[in-house]
């Protein structure tokens, strides 16, 4: 019966153990979708407030290397909202870390490539075109449900930071975002108005409105996949740390389901903010 007994402790015991070792491996991400700059019903204090509930152990920055120095300290003073709020943070939690996960030189890349400026040009010129009445009906309904999508994320943008953390909130952006960068690009790639009109790229080559749009457009996904996985290597480095994600709302839906995705049969866990 002792022997029993005995086996019976021992069991008990490791599978107790094994059961601690996996909940102290386990990785929690906090994707926060955030308006960069202050707004009245969203400024660093908010996040602040946010980042002392969750008590992050490394904070990721929609930003590039290039905003850090060698020990991941911002080289320049932050003016946004993410950068306000975790310089507070770590200066009152300073084992707290910095990283950035965004696109390597991102901006720089969109100019080479004559992404910028062909894609505000190039909606400025649809614009012109469905002001003017010279779309087709069916060119019109896009640009119009382009337009329109907007709407509802504003509102929700005017309000608490949960209000735009959220599936609903998400499913908004990914509308709208589709239109952007899917449907425009049916108004582009047929009128010769966007193939006629050009701009000069910083190497003298010219691209065409139509042909720098579209590579804005397939951008995003390149930008949004790169993103996660720029957060799943910083994640593998960093087993059973809990690390918030903070990035500008729209960006939310495409990192979480790149997330979800990458982070399949892992023992990393996805978790909102605002839940416990």
């Amino acid at each position: 019966m002792k022997k029993i007994t005995l086996a019976l402790l021992t069991l008990i015991t490791f599978f107790s153990c094994r059961t601690e070792k996996k909940t102290e491996s386990t990785t929690e991400i906090i994707v926060i979708g955030t308006q960069h700059k202050p707004v009245p019903n969203f400024n660093s204090e908010t996040l602040f407030n946010i980042l002392e509930n969750i008590k992050p152990d490394f904070i990721l920055h929609e930003r590039d290397s290039s905003s850090f120095n060698s020990e991941f300290k911002f080289i320049k003073t932050p003016t946004e909202n993410e950068g306000m709020a975790s310089s507070k943070y770590i200066k009152k939690h300073p084992t707290t870390q910095l990283r950035p996960y965004e696109f390597e030189n991102r901006n720089q890349y969109r100019i080479d490539k004559g992404m910028r400026p062909t894609d505000r040009l190039t909606l400025k010129l649809v614009d012109s075109l469905y002001k003017a009445d010279l779309l087709t009906t069916l060119e019109a309904d896009i640009f119009k449900t382009y337009k329109d999508a907007l709407e509802p994320l504003k509102i929700i943008a005017a309000k608490s930071p949960e209000a735009w953390n959220n599936a609903t909130a998400d499913s908004l952006c990914e509308n709208r975002q589709f239109h952007q960068y899917q449907m425009v690009p049916k108004i582009t790639n047929a009128r010769k108005e966007f193939a006629n009109r050009f701009l000069t790229k910083p190497n003298g080559e010219k691209i065409s409105y139509r042909d720098g749009y579209q590579l804005w457009a397939n951008f995003w996904d390149l930008r949004n996949q790169t993103m996660a996985k720029n957060i799943m290597t910083i994640a593998k480095q960093n087993k059973g740390k809990k690390i918030v994600v903070l990035c500008g709302f729209m960006h939310r839906y495409y990192i979480l389901k790149e997330l979800k995705r990458l982070t399949k049969n892992k023992n990393i866990i996805l978790k909102e903010f605002y839940k416990k």
